[in-house]
């Protein structure tokens, strides 16, 4: 069966600042049956007011990966990184040892992301940040592999965001009527969610920003039946 966890069962929080909606147990939601999907701890989907943000705080041993769904996100850390990513496009950031940052937007208007925690493979290590484009129309018809923590995805053109874990992020668009096959190896998890359209999953629909859980050893065919953009995480 597709597992999927519709938008409006999904944790809520309204910090008026923040709209945040939680896939996973999260700060004052708790879900014993949703505390997270093999590796994927978090996945939030928040929803950020003009001129607002989340101001300096800290995390360590966690992989946090930021895709910009509308708007722009600016960052600035501790080790003394900064920057802008825009819609579409994707940051990460490693927390390692211990790292202090502030996500804002700094925008005109209201900015919307995906924040998906990975745990990683080891605990400690320097942390890091990164962040890059990617432009939406390389993904169509397609996943694009956009993080990783494997070697074979961090090289050469088009060359996926490094993070230290044993997963992958993803994402890809589709026209109406297109459709993908996907298969979860025998021991992985998959999460994916569509930002926009909708979808059929082996004869499941999945709206807008449902979840969708996906269990290792099976093949998946995901169709789309409204314009859609997705992002999926495949980890261990």
């Amino acid at each position: 069966m597709v597992d999927i966890r519709r938008f409006d069962t999904l944790g809520h929080a309204d910090h008026g600042w923040l709209d945040a909606r939680h896939h996973f147990s999260f700060a004052n939601y708790h879900d014993p049956a949703r505390m997270g999907w093999g590796a994927i701890r978090v996945w939030n989907d928040d929803r950020i007011a003009p001129r607002s943000g989340f101001p300096p705080h800290p995390h360590r041993d966690m992989e946090i990966i930021t895709y910009v769904r509308s708007g722009a996100i600016s960052h600035k850390d501790s080790m003394g990184n900064s920057g802008r990513t825009g819609a579409g496009d994707v940051q990460v950031m490693s927390a390692g040892s211990g790292v202090t940052h502030a996500e804002y937007n700094l925008e005109d208007e209201e900015t919307s992301i995906f924040q998906i925690w990975i745990l990683p493979r080891t605990a400690g290590g320097q942390p890091n940040w990164g962040a890059r484009p990617f432009p939406k129309g390389d993904r169509s018809g397609r996943l694009v592999t956009l993080a990783s923590g494997f070697e074979e995805d961090l090289a050469g053109d088009g060359a996926a965001l490094p993070i230290r874990a044993d997963a992958r992020v993803m994402g890809a668009t589709l026209k109406a009527g297109e459709s993908l096959d996907y298969a979860v190896a025998a021991g992985r998890h998959a999460y994916l969610v569509p930002a926009t359209g909708a979808l059929d999953i082996d004869g499941a629909s999945v709206a807008t920003r449902d979840g969708v859980a996906l269990s290792g050893g099976r093949d998946v065919r995901i169709t789309a039946t409204e314009d859609a953009e997705i992002v999926l995480v495949d980890s261990q």
